[in-house]
């Protein structure tokens, strides 16, 4: 099961086990994960799954839809460079270690 690292608003670390084919915003509500909201279920309407990818990981994920990229520019923090939604991260076998760090507010 791959394990997903993240880092919370508040600093600190934690570790997700996440099931192959799960997107990682289900993941991280199912375990109520601090800073992640996901009101719209996964959908991509509402960008309260808000991650950061740590750089080494970004040639590593699915190229980023028009809907994803247009939604990021509305998200309560700040799109930065490495800004992702976390409802568009499917969580494979390949992505075992990957780092994600959750901005300081989602709304």
């Amino acid at each position: 099961m791959p394990i997903v690292h993240v880092t919370l608003p508040s600093g600190k670390p934690t570790e997700l086990k996440v099931e192959a084919g799960l997107i990682f915003m289900r993941a991280a509500v199912d375990a109520a994960t601090d800073g992640i909201i996901g009101e719209c279920g996964g959908a991509a309407m509402c960008g309260t799954c808000h991650v950061l990818v740590h750089p080494d990981w970004l040639s590593r994920l699915p190229v980023m839809s028009q809907n994803e990229d247009e939604l990021l520019d509305c998200t309560a923090a700040e799109r930065q460079p490495n800004s992702r939604l976390g409802c568009q991260l499917r969580i494979t076998e390949e992505l075992d270690g990957l780092q994600l760090t959750l901005p300081d507010r989602q709304r």
